[in-house]
């Protein structure tokens, strides 16, 4: 009877929940209190949670601990959320199983401080405050129809890229009319100077990228992957829409920020490390944060609430984060540095002209050649070799990994990609590393063939 009674309470709580798409995290007693939740509702929450972000574990015990995690972080929640009179709710985000540290170490993306930061220097007093500037009381360029729809970066610490790309979006729209989706894998994998891909980068470096290279290819040519790959030079040489330079908005100046974002969204550096910010959804953020600015997000507008002045910040985590993957901070705060570190490091990308004739479709990549196992066996271009049969150390059968540069689990029958090289066979997948509960489904081996079965383009030869 308690095992029915649970079941339909998750099966209420489920309906319920999956209709609302901020999954709300508190309620409240007759006299609005908050009200303690028992162990069946966190459950209840938690298995609903999970179904909603498509979540799955390795193991059972992996679920357990990331159970603790997340009762943890809701908690937290539901405390926060008491607060009276507080500007701003948190709820249950993608990263309500996460601790704080995994949640900094997986999305957050700017790289470096003191020497290393802002190498590039291009000061500009274009948007330095003057009397008698006479400015919008508020601005929203996702209502001026020159943003493309919010993106998702992924567990790729490129931020950077995206913040970068969305500027270069909306100064295109701006000037040119045309709203082109453009690519951030091109970055990821081609810009790797001083930006470092999924590791991090800065936005300048990205800006300057992309004026030496020409211009950057869009999107559907050059799709966003997640993951640090091979710079494609065909793709790198389609340049469909260009820059004329880039400048620095006047540093730890939220007046001059103002300025700049009335005549364009402008990229920014955020501290987004802490707690709140986290588990933010929905209102004036306030939160407790510093200065040490480590993602890289787009301020498009800003405005007034309730006698609260706030900025209008384009996050790069999907669109059911936050106000439609949007967040609102507080504005003209004391700290001349901005709330969370908004105004120390602004700038934007130029625009005067149209762009170059549209190259079309890039030619399909240089094919690689087969890879090859051993004397008797190889590979399609694009996979690994792993030995299905061995015997005294000695290989006698091979299979070939659907991915490149993939690792071979001990099973001899499944594979794991580079990027989640740990293999789990028991729960059959992958890991970023020992231990860590978050996980991709171990791929299976196809056959290798006999030398020479594949042409010299690397695919099965048809005679």
């Amino acid at each position: 009877m308690e095992t029915l009674t649970i079941s339909l309470l998750l099966m209420f709580l489920f309906s319920t929940l999956s209709s609302a798409s901020d999954m709300s995290i508190i309620t409240y007693d007759e006299n609005h209190a908050p009200h303690r939740r028992t162990d069946d509702e966190v459950l209840a929450l938690y298995e609903s949670w999970l179904v909603s972000h498509g979540k799955s574990y390795n193991a059972l015990d992996e679920k357990d601990k990331q159970f603790q995690i997340f009762k943890d972080n809701l908690k937290y929640i539901d405390e926060q959320n008491s607060v009276p009179n507080k500007s701003y709710k948190l709820g249950l985000t993608k990263f309500a199983d996460l601790t704080n540290d995994e949640y900094r170490s997986m999305y957050l993306g700017i790289k470096g401080s003191g020497d290393r930061r802002r190498l590039i220097k291009n000061k500009s007093d274009r948007y330095l405050p003057k009397i008698g500037d006479n400015l919008p009381e508020s601005v929203d360029w996702r209502e001026k129809d020159v943003l493309v729809g919010v993106k998702d970066q992924g567990s790729c610490g490129s931020c950077w890229a995206f913040s970068a790309i969305a500027s270069v979006e909306a100064v295109n729209s701006i000037v040119t009319g045309d709203v082109i989706s453009l690519s951030e894998q091109e970055l990821v994998d081609c810009d790797t100077s001083y930006n470092e891909g999924c590791n991090g980068g800065l936005m300048d470096y990205a800006f300057d990228f992309i004026i030496k290279n020409g211009g950057i290819d869009t999107e559907e040519d050059y799709p966003y992957t997640a993951r640090d790959g091979r710079c494609d030079q065909s793709r790198k040489n389609a340049k469909v829409v260009t820059i004329d330079g880039y400048e620095d908005v006047p540093a730890n100046d939220e007046k001059a920020l103002q300025k700049a974002v009335a005549n364009q969204p402008v990229s920014i550096a955020i501290e987004a490390g802490g707690r709140d910010f986290q588990h933010y959804k929905t209102g004036i953020f306030t939160g407790k944060c510093g200065t040490a600015v480590d993602h890289g997000v787009v301020a498009v507008g800003y405005g007034t609430e309730n006698g609260m002045d706030y900025w209008i910040i384009r996050n790069s985590w999907g669109a059911n984060w936050g106000e439609k993957g949007y967040l609102r901070v507080q504005r003209n705060v004391a700290s001349s540095k901005g709330l969370c570190g908004i105004a120390i490091e602004p700038s934007y990308p130029i625009k005067s002209g149209q762009n170059p004739p549209n190259p079309g479709p890039s030619p399909p990549s240089p094919v690689k050649p087969p890879t090859t196992c051993d004397e008797y066996s190889q590979c399609p271009e694009g996979t690994t070799c792993c030995c299905v049969f061995v015997y005294y150390n000695q290989c006698f059968s091979w299979g070939c990994c659907p991915l490149e540069g993939a690792t071979c689990c001990e099973d001899h029958y499944s594979c794991c990609p580079h990027d989640y090289p740990v293999c789990n066979i028991r729960a059959g997948t992958c890991s970023i590393s020992k231990g860590n509960p978050l996980g991709v489904k171990a791929m299976k081996h196809i056959l290798a063939e006999p030398i020479g079965a594949f042409g010299k383009g690397g695919k099965k030869s048809s005679s």
